[in-house]
Order: structure tokens, then sequence, then C-alpha cells
């Protein structure tokens, strides 16, 4: 007998075997450029998703980084003008620059550019001063009105059938702050300005804020209002049972020039209105601070606590207390502990610029520096702050 043959002769239909295996080859090579295409496809969508996202990041600007950037040429151009006087690339930045809010006046001042101006204000804000518990106002004009309504309206019981009466209409009264000029003269010599490596702003920036933050804590303390902001222990103290508008009320400790006792700070927290203790504090110098620290009640328990949670200050009473080193000492008659709501008593008003005038001729051969700041203060609520009286009565 013959063979049964298998393959299949030239011509002739493909066995059922060899069809199946050109099927499957034909699929899989199908499969593997539908694979290709596939992938091609998501390697250009990536492709096109990293070209957004690199766009997209290029158009981002930090915002440390954007500050930099924008105040990059302000801060050369008054680096030059500190060194060298050359205040041709600020005259060209006047009309570009939109931080400034005033125009540079013809006599050769110019605003400090914004980083340095930062510097400064942070230093004034965290230095231990009536400014950092204040209400402060920044103004565009040479003084600052409070508007105080302080007096009583009159009122009464109506009944059904009767004649109302006619009340009391409550006055309102105006204090105006006048800004008075702070300045500051601080001088380099020319080899310190010529020498590359100093870092001119930050020297400059330095001195300004320590002179500024001392001359701003006295007068708010103790200023008499002559060309310096009017300081609240400045106003007049009566005893509080007979206080009146315009007048500081105080709390006797009982004994001159010394405490009798703990219970005379009790007496001053509590001759405060119930509307302003919520926001009140304490402020005293060092000296005075050291004296309360050792007080204790009837129980033996000291006065001033250390705070409940970390980091918490210790307070007096459960109020905050502001070391403020221009207050008085303790003394016959002194009015050593203040306590009330400054944020409605004291009113800060300052401009928002500052200058600083370079004046290579006045001190050779030192370069004076003069700057400048607007700034005033004065008590804008008599009934939000309480004054201690070291005194028998």
């Amino acid at each position: 007998m013959s063979k049964t043959e298998t393959n299949s002769r030239a011509g002739e239909d493909l066995s059922p075997v060899a069809e199946v295996k050109s099927a499957v080859a034909g699929f899989m090579k199908e499969l593997k450029g539908f694979q290709a295409d596939i992938h091609k496809r998501f390697q250009e969508q990536e492709d096109e998703m990293t070209k957004i996202e690199r766009k997209s990041l290029s158009l981002r600007r930090p915002v440390l980084e954007a500050g930099a950037d924008l105040e990059a040429p302000h801060r050369k151009a008054f680096d030059a003008y500190l060194r060298s006087g050359d205040d041709d690339a600020l005259r060209g930045l006047e009309m570009e620059t939109k931080g400034l809010s005033t125009a540079v006046a013809g006599d050769g001042g110019y605003l400090v550019d914004p980083e340095t101006a930062q510097r400064i204000k942070s230093v004034l804000s965290s230095t231990a001063s009536i400014r950092a518990i204040a209400n402060v106002v920044r103004v565009e004009a040479t003084s600052y009105d409070v508007l105080i309504d302080h007096s009583e309206m009159g009122h009464g019981w109506a009944t059904e059938s009767g004649s109302v009466s006619e009340t009391t209409t409550p006055s309102i009264d105006r204090i105006s702050i006048p800004l008075h000029e702070l300045s500051a003269l601080p001088k380099a010599s020319l080899r310190l300005l010529d020498d590359s490596a100093f870092d001119i702003e930050g020297w400059l920036a330095g001195r300004i804020a320590d002179k500024f933050a001392r001359a701003e804590a006295d007068a708010f303390v103790n200023g008499d209002g002559i060309d310096k902001p009017t300081g609240f222990l400045t106003h007049p103290g009566v005893d509080n049972d007979v206080w009146s508008w315009g007048n500081l009320g105080y709390v006797p400790t009982g004994a001159d020039g010394a405490f009798d006792g703990a219970d005379a700070i009790v007496d001053l927290v509590y001759s405060l209105g119930a509307e302003y203790r919520a926001n009140a504090a304490f402020v005293m110098n060092s000296k005075t601070a050291g004296v309360v620290r050792k007080l204790k009640d009837a129980d033996g328990r000291f006065l001033w606590s250390d705070g409940l949670a970390a980091g918490e200050p210790a307070r007096l009473l459960g109020y905050r207390v502001l070391i403020a080193e221009d207050m008085p000492d303790i003394a016959s008659d002194a009015m050593a502990i203040a306590f009330g709501d400054f944020s409605s008593g004291y009113t800060v008003a300052e401009r928002p610029d500052m200058r600083v005038l370079r004046d290579p001729f006045s001190a050779k051969p030192h370069v004076l520096f003069y700057a400048t700041k607007r700034v005033g203060g004065d008590v804008s609520d008599f009934a939000a702050i309480k004054l201690l009286k070291f005194a028998a009565a």
C-alpha cells in the first residue's frame, strides 16, 4: 500500500493544520503591529504632556523668586546710589516700579528698596514696644483722625398711650494724631563702601531699625507730643473712682513705692471695663516684672503662672505681659504697670514709605545716610487703659 500523504501539493489548498498555523502567525503579526502602534501613541502623548508641563513650569514663578526677580533691578540701583551716589538707575526705575507709593522729591531723597524696607519693618514689629499690641494704621496724609463715641444716649420706658419725651443725644469726639518725622543718621567710611564684600543694605537696615525701634518704643510710652508721638503715660492720671474722659484712671497699690500685697493687681484688672478685658494685656519693664513674678495669693500660689500648653508664654492672672523697657521702675508715685486693651486704647499712625538721603560731603571721609520716616501715636480710647500707681492713695 502506498503511504498516505499529508503534505499538500503545489497548487492545492492548505491542510487544516497549516491553515491554523498560518492564521495564528498572521494574528500575532497584527497584534504586534497593534501593540507597536499603541506604544507609539502613548509615547507621543507622554512627550506632549511633558512639553505642556515644562511650559507651565517655566511660566510659574514662586513667590520668593518672583520677589527677588522684581526687586533685583531696584536693589542694584539702590546699592549703586548708596555706594557712589549714582542716581541714574533710580531715576530710570521711578516710573517702572509699582511698589513705590509716592514720587521721589527733588531733594535727592529716594525710597528704600522693598527688601530693605521689609527687613526694617519686621524688626520694628518684633521689638518689645506698644506697637506690638497697639492699633497700627497706615495713612497718606499728615495726620490721622479717630472718631470716638464715648457718651451715652438717653432712653426711657414708654407706655401704649403715654407721650414719649426727647432723650439726650450722644456726642462724638475727634482725636487727631499728627505724624512726626523720625530720622536716623548712620555713616560709613568710603573704604568700607568700596569693599564689594560689605553688605551695605544689611548694615543700613540694621542701624536704621535699631535707631527707629528704640526711639518709637520710648515715644509711645513717654513722648510729650512735641515733634514726636504722644505717650500714653503723659496723659493726666486720676483715681479710677473719679475717672473722666481725657484722663487715665489709676489704682493705688496701698503702699508708697511698693506693693501692699497682691490685691492691687486684681484691683487693676477689674478696674478695666468688661468689654476691654478680653483683649487686655499688662505692660511693664523687666525690673517690675521680676517683682511681680514673686507675688503670691492668699493660698501661696503665684499670680504669674506658666502656660498650660507647650510653647505658650507665662501669663499674669491669665493675661499676656508685654515687657517694655521704657516703662518706669517701681518708685514713689510711679505708674509702673499699665493694663488695658491697647488695640482700642492706643493708635499708631505711620506713612508706608521711608526715605534715604546720601550725603558724601558733610562728614568726609565718611558718607552719611539720612533716613526718615513719618509716624505718630496717641491714646484713642481713654477708657481702655488703666494704670497701677505705687502710692498709698
